[in-house]
This record gives C-alpha cells, sequence and structure tokens, in this order.
C-alpha cells in the first residue's frame, strides 16, 4: 500500500485533469487514476490509427469563460488553430446549412411547408403547454410542433433511443437554452444576406468558428498529464477502479485499483475526486450508501464511431453533419480534415467518423467491426458523402457511457444521491459529465474541476460545482463569478465535517 495522498483523482478526461492540474500547480499533493492504458482525455481523447487522428464525437474550445480560455493557452500556448464552423443538417435527402439561412431553408422546404412551420410556431407561443414537463413539450412551446417534427425529433430520438416524450424537458433548457427563434430567424436572415461577418452570433449554438488544437484535443490533455507529472503530480494508466472504502474515524478513503494483468494496487487518500460514472462508483463504495438503489436506476447512452477512409472527389467542408432522416441509422457524420488538416497523414485522403447511437450490449452494439463498417459504407453512399466504393480502410471505436441520460426520474435520483454523499461521504467530491450525471460541455466540465480544486485547497465548500452550468456567473465568470454569486447569498457555503 502506498503511503496516503492529499487527493486521488478517478478519471483523466477533462474534469479529472483539469483539478489535478489545479491542484499540483499550487504544491498540492495528487494522484490520477486512468482505467485506459493508452489514452487520457476520456471521451475528449484522440484517437491514433494509422496515422489518421480523431475525437470522439468532436470537442470545439469555445467558451464564454475567459479562465477556461486562459487555462486551455496556459497548458497548450502554442498549437491552437482557429477553424471555421461548418455544418449541416441532412434530411429528406436535402442538405441544409446549420445554422439555418432563411431564404435556403424557405426555397429547401418550399413556401407551403415554411408557412405551416411559421404558423405552427405563432400558434404554439399564443398556446404553450404550461409548466412543460418533457423534452417535446419544451421544444413545441420553443419553436412550434412542425419545426420540432422536422429538425428535432428524428436526430433526437437516434441519439437518446426513446421518445421525446419520455425526455425530460430539462436536456432542452440546458442544451439549447439562449436559442430564441425569433433570434435565430434574424441572426439567419443576415447570414442569408451576408450581414453577419464579424457580428456576434445569436447564441454558443451557433458561433462562427472556434479554435481547435491542430492534431485533436487529446493533444491539450496529454499536455496537461504531462504538466501534473513535472509539477510533481502523478498519472498512473491502465488502472481501473473497483472498490472504495471510507473510514468515518480516520476520515481516510482506502482504494483499490486492478491492473491490466489482473493484479492490484491498493491507494489511501484524504481527497477523492471522481469524473468516473455515478452509478459505477455508488456500486464500488463501502460502506454502501443508503442511496445505492437510486444509482442503480440512472441511465447511460453509449455510442460507436465507425472511422471510413478513402480518397473521395466529392467536396466537403463541414466539419460535421447532422443526420434528420430516418431512413438510416447513422445519427451525424464528422469531417475530421475540416477539423484540422493535420489530423489526416496525407493531402488526398478523405476521413470520416459515422456516428451510432446505441445502448452497449444491444444489436448495435454487439455487431461485428465487419458488419458495422458494411452499413456504414451503405449508408455514407445513400447520404451522398462519400461513395462506397471509395473507402480503402476503416475501424470502429466504441464509447459506452457517452452520455447521462435525462428520463423523467433522473433528477431526483441525482438530488438524493447527492444529498447522501454530501451527507456521509463528506472527503468524496464529484466533477464532470459522468461524475455529476450532468450534460457538461468540456468548459463546464473544466469548470466543477478548478471549483472542485479551490474547495480543496480551502479545506472547506465554498463553491456550489452543481451551478455550472446552471448559473450564468458560473458558467461565464468562472472563480470571479462564482464568488460574487456566494456573496450575493444565493448560495450558502457549507463547511466539510
Amino acid at each position: 500500500m502506498r503511503q496516503t495522498v492529499e487527493t486521488l483523482v478517478i478519471g483523466s478526461g477533462p474534469a479529472g485533469l483539469t483539478t489535478a492540474y489545479s491542484l499540483a500547480k499550487v504544491g498540492r499533493d495528487v494522484l490520477v487514476l486512468e482505467k485506459d492504458s493508452e489514452y487520457v482525455g476520456g471521451i475528449s481523447r484522440t484517437v491514433n490509427y494509422k496515422g489518421f487522428l480523431f475525437d470522439i464525437g468532436g470537442h470545439r474550445f469555445f467558451s464564454k469563460s475567459k479562465e477556461i480560455v486562459d487555462l486551455w493557452d496556459e497548458i497548450l500556448p502554442d498549437d491552437f488553430i482557429e477553424r471555421p464552423r461548418l455544418s449541416r443538417i441532412y434530411y429528406r435527402g436535402k442538405f441544409f446549412s446549420y445554422p439555418l439561412k432563411a431564404f435556403e431553408a424557405f426555397w429547401k422546404l418550399g413556401p407551403i411547408e415554411s408557412a405551416l412551420c411559421t404558423l405552427s410556431y405563432v400558434w404554439a407561443r399564443m398556446n404553450p403547454v404550461k409548466d412543460p414537463k418533457t423534452f417535446h413539450q419544451w421544444v413545441r412551446n420553443n419553436f412550434g410542433e412542425r419545426l420540432f417534427s422536422i429538425f428535432f425529433k428524428t436526430y433526437t430520438e437516434k441519439v437518446w433511443g426513446m421518445s421525446c416524450d419520455d425526455i425530460s424537458a430539462d436536456w432542452a433548457a440546458q442544451r439549447i437554452k439562449g436559442l430564441d427563434l425569433a433570434a435565430a430567424l434574424f441572426d439567419a436572415l443576415k447570414r442569408s444576406a451576408g450581414l453577419n461577418k464579424g457580428g456576434k452570433a445569436a447564441a454558443k449554438t451557433l458561433i462562427e468558428s472556434f479554435r481547435y488544437p491542430r492534431k485533436g484535443p487529446g493533444m491539450m490533455w496529454e499536455a496537461a498529464a504531462a504538466k501534473i507529472t513535472d509539477l510533481g503530480g502523478e498519472v498512473l494508466m491502465g488502472r481501473s477502479v473497483t472498490g472504495l472504502d471510507w473510514n468515518a474515524d480516520t476520515k481516510i478513503w482506502t482504494v483499490t485499483a486492478t491492473k491490466a494483468d489482473g493484479s492490484t494496487e491498493t491507494f489511501q487518500a484524504h481527497n477523492v475526486v471522481s469524473s468516473a460514472p455515478m452509478r459505477e462508483l455508488m456500486g464500488m463504495m463501502q460502506p454502501a450508501p443508503i442511496s445505492l438503489l437510486h444509482a442503480k436506476e440512472l441511465k447511460y447512452r453509449d455510442f460507436l464511431t465507425v472511422v471510413l477512409i478513402g480518397t473521395s472527389d466529392i467536396e466537403l467542408d463541414d466539419n460535421w453533419v447532422y443526420i434528420h432522416d430516418p431512413d438510416v441509422t447513422v445519427g451525424r457524420v464528422q469531417n475530421f480534415r475540416s477539423w484540422s488538416p493535420e489530423m489526416i497523414p496525407d493531402a488526398t485522403s478523405t476521413c470520416l467518423g459515422l456516428e451510432y447511437f446505441c445502448f452497449e450490449g444491444d444489436g448495435l452494439w454487439d455487431s461485428t467491426d465487419e458488419a458495422l463498417v458494411e452499413t456504414a459504407k451503405r449508408e455514407i453512399d445513400k447520404i451522398g458523402l462519400m461513395r462506397a466504393a471509395d473507402v480503402r480502410d476503416a475501424c470502429v471505436v466504441r464509447q459506452p457511457k457517452a452520455y447521462p441520460v435525462y428520463d423523467d426520474a433522473y433528477a431526483e435520483h441525482v438530488a438524493t444521491i447527492r444529498r447522501d454523499l454530501e451527507m456521509n461521504y463528506p472527503q468524496l467530491h464529484l466533477v464532470g459529465r459522468n461524475g455529476m450525471h450532468k450534460y457538461n460541455n468540456q468548459d463546464h466540465a473544466m469548470m466543477t474541476g478548478i471549483l472542485t480544486a479551490q474547495n480543496i485547497i480551502a479545506g472547506e465548500i465554498r463553491f456550489d460545482t452543481w451551478q455550472v452550468n446552471e448559473d450564468a456567473e458560473y458558467s461565464e465568470a468562472g472563480i470571479s463569478g462564482a464568488v460574487e454569486a456566494l456573496k450575493s447569498e444565493r448560495l450558502v457555503p457549507q463547511k466539510v465535517a
């Protein structure tokens, strides 16, 4: 057994590594355990297949928080490039620019459909569903039933594998917040007229460019892991955490991890920071949490990427394309050269990532790589982004627990778990998307790590990390905003027991 470390971090994704780096920078003792034996970065890692680089889902580096942007520049000062944001929606055999261009959308939908969408929107605004509970109701209230059915329903149900009537309105409120249809249409009219250059977009979802590490987001997290090591911290790869034992008398955690060869290691820590999926974490803890049954009810959505490599003469400038057509299974297509030319090892190859959303253990997830590649080739040919005959190589990457599911019961489960952990396991800190069962963006996940590090340094809970992505001051102004929120007494600090 190693000697006791001050803070042990489970997981080397953006939240975990940001926590560890923030602690190591001020000389605090920190150890990171990562179950992957090769890559850091979690879902933000960059995979290398025969020199072709690709990330899992596409990760823009854009944040309203200056503190997050400054941290990116601090960790990776010389390797960012500015990339144009180009994306489209594929619907009924046609491609629509996204963000929408009003005249293009009107032309491709046709005057009758466009008029019906407008009337549907006006009707919904005049007759809203009171206190919307579901994704369907929330989107219908804000965009109208017709636009919901065209631009939200099919894609959303592909992503989640469930009806929009079973998805909580919290999902829409969190992911589409700030996107007002009137503002979006005004923005679309300006785009159509070419008047939006250099202007501010209506919402974060409408930004026209973003920063990106020249060889993928994995560059950021590989650099962060190296800096943690240089500062005296430690990052151990290929360690799957299998047990967390809390001693309420000594206030010490004992953490057991299994290595790739099956052997085990044991660590002790004053603080544990976890970005592991909440359901998995709760199942490993001793004494067993009283909210364990709630944790077992939490659900996750998984996905896999089929990467197709070849030489294609089809012009494709998009970073990604959303596939709203129900006639194909693929949900989104990434074009890795448009993310960065340095992701492709030569000047002529095309490398596309077809993303399929599924549940671990279902028919799609358990399909052979060969079957998945054949499906992807057939569907990319049907969509028209690449000919199947031009594909010369391919690979498949599976990503379990990519998205925490926002069903109608998740909020109650998470609230119960949070109360239990805060009361009975005071030196356990949850961070990031899966750690908090909260669909955070990369910058939000990082902010939970920064604030958690500040709480550990202070020796008390000064910042409520659960307000990240809920409270504007926390999301956009960083620590200074969180301090202002604290001063306004909207958040009450709690002493660590």
